[in-house]
């Protein structure tokens, strides 16, 4: 399927620290992953689930209105938001539980911050016919009502999660915490490229189907490569997967983190604009630290880049400096959020209107003739209410 780390690392990040009761799981797990990844059946089941199920391919949509507002590089969206489920996520919860199944595990454990992941594993497992359990920070369960109902819908016990600051970390603990109770039976289907080895290359595999698509799309439709590549970064999932299949050709690569409130007012979920290496969820990554080393809150508007760490292969594609990295504050991403549902009448997710955010300011000041893709990772009904509550607190009054 694509280039496989054996060693689990990326330069110096990644690699697997876990508990010890964690290793037989974590060796089941990537012993079956590496004899499926290429088994031609497998391939062409999860495809077809991808097609039929999910609503592949998705879109690559010019967006006329963007690209003259902004006055210069032609701005395509890649319409990941158009998926079932209306978002990235179901790319990855397809393949993972697919595997599961074929490991004959009869339980799925999963942990969401927006809860668009959680979403996607209920809709999978639904599908498949497999129980279902997911842990969410109850902080984002209240920002996220409606993402925790439909959950509920598709049949799967959620779990409020009380500790720490409530998000995504919090829900990532407890879902480890249970997996290792439960571990004979359990599959641990984690949502993004992030964890222990080998979940970040098996998300990786799983998403990089944006990119691929976005590759063919443009040589098909404009004989070409886009020129430049963005996409936003909370654990960096939809990241990953549209950059992997383009770090061979020429184009540039942008991704953006939640500069929350302020690089400097220190709330924000910015891992690699503004943390260091440390091991966090079982990798070595750019984390979020105090002086001491411990684990400082992240902050975001946006519940799905609430997240103190990253992607272990995003640390070191920084450091090899092949992608570029930048953050984008609550503001700003509301301000993109409000533009796009204006110009073309999409609503996306917060996550998404950072990675709009950055790109427009960059389109402005490239070539009329040069082009600029935009991964759209989900669509932005789960995120009118906190938009309406935003706006009525008069934070964005020129709107």
């Amino acid at each position: 399927m694509n280039s496989y780390p054996n060693d689990g690392k990326f330069g110096k990040f990644g690699g697997r620290y876990v508990p010890e009761t964690l290793v037989p799981a974590i060796e089941e797990l990537e012993n079956n992953y590496k004899k499926l990844r290429n088994d031609a059946g497998f391939k062409r089941e999860l495809k077809e689930y991808l097609r039929t199920f999910a609503g592949r391919p998705t879109p690559l949509y010019y967006a006329k209105t963007l690209t003259e507002y902004a006055g210069g590089a032609r701005i395509f969206l890649k319409r990941e938001d158009l998926l079932h489920g209306g978002a990235h996520k179901i790319n990855n919860a397809l393949g993972q539980a697919l595997l599961a199944k074929r490991m004959g595990k009869k339980q799925i454990l999963a942990e969401t911050g927006a809860g668009q992941h959680g979403v996607a594993t209920a809709m999978a497992c639904a599908c498949l016919r497999m129980r279902s359990t997911v842990y969410m920070g109850s902080k984002d369960m209240r920002r996220q009502h409606l993402n925790v109902f439909r959950m509920k819908l598709l049949g799967t016990l959620v779990i409020p999660v009380d500790s720490g600051s409530c998000t995504l970390k919090d829900a990532i603990n407890e879902a480890i915490r249970n997996w290792i109770t439960n571990v004979k039976d359990t599959y641990y289907l984690l949502g993004s490229a992030v964890g222990p080895h080998p979940y970040p290359v098996m998300v990786r595999d799983f998403q990089r189907v944006i990119g691929d698509e976005i590759l063919l799309q443009m040589r098909k439709e404009y004989d070409s490569e886009p020129d430049m590549a963005v996409a936003c970064v909370g654990g960096g999932s939809n990241a990953i997967g549209t950059f992997y299949p383009l770090l061979g050709t020429k184009t540039k690569l942008l991704g953006v983190e939640a500069a929350g409130t302020g690089l400097r007012s220190g709330m924000h979920s910015a891992s690699l604009t503004a943390g260091r290496a440390g091991v966090l969820h079982g990798m070595m990554t750019y984390i979020l630290q105090d002086s001491q080393g411990q684990i400082k809150e992240a902050h975001s508007i946006s519940a799905g880049l609430d997240y103190p760490g990253v992607g272990p292969e995003h640390s070191s594609l920084k450091e090899k400096k092949r992608v570029s990295y930048t953050a984008v504050t609550d503001k700003d991403a509301i301000d993109a959020f409000l533009l796009l549902t204006k110009t073309e009448g999409i609503i996306p997710a917060l996550e998404s209107s950072h990675a709009v955010a950055a790109a427009v300011k960059i389109a402005k000041k490239m070539p009329k003739r040069s082009s600029i893709v935009i991964t759209l990772s989900g669509r932005g009904d789960k995120d009118v209410q906190i938009v309406e509550s935003y706006l009525a607190k008069g934070a964005n009054k020129h709107v």
